[in-house]
């Protein structure tokens, strides 16, 4: 059922397979997941549309923008439901090119194309630690609200989060740095 939250086995490199039991069935065929926090460790883009056969079709930075990329994928007219190998033979390479620049256009990317230095698994999660320390280096800067929010559209862990979560910790920030 669509918006029901399921078990998804994801595959890695051909063989090695995970499970994602907080997969959200988006459309026929197709789940938006978070990557697990002990997986692509420097994958700053945390959500990935997965294919009912395990493999990711696309990843990206926030939630929002998964959703969106499913929205693209519907309107092929491809039926997801179908195994990968029927898929991919009924898909020419001209095909695979148009779908991955319309995902780009919802920031959905080839999964394994993000990559940040260091351990980034959290992005898009934050705690009150860390609006605290955003708040003490935004204060240190001389930052204004504007500055605040150029710096965190770039910066782990806030560029993963979602518009309205996003703007709740911005506010938050904001207001602990005493910036106008």
């Amino acid at each position: 059922m669509i918006g029901e939250i399921t078990e998804y086995t994801m595959t890695v490199r051909g063989e090695q397979r995970y499970t994602v039991r907080d997969a959200i069935q988006a459309a026929p065929g197709l789940v938006v997941f978070r990557m697990p926090d002990d997986q692509s460790l420097n994958c700053p883009a945390r959500w990935r549309i997965g294919h009912h056969g395990g493999l990711a079709i696309a990843e990206a930075m926030t939630r929002e923008n998964a959703f969106k990329g499913i929205s693209i994928l519907v309107e092929t007219g491809i039926d997801w439901t179908q195994d990968t190998d029927t898929i991919q033979a009924s898909i020419s390479g001209d095909a695979v090119t148009d779908l991955t620049t319309k995902l780009s256009w919802a920031w959905c990317e080839e999964p394994g194309s993000s990559y940040m230095p260091g351990d980034v698994s959290r992005n898009g999660i934050y705690t009150d630690a860390d609006i605290e320390e955003a708040a003490r280096e935004a204060k240190a800067e001389g930052f204004n609200a504007l500055d605040i929010s150029i710096a965190m559209a770039h910066t782990v862990p806030w560029m993963g989060l979602d518009t309205n979560d996003f703007n709740e910790a911005h506010d938050r920030i904001v207001t602990a740095a005493g910036a106008e």
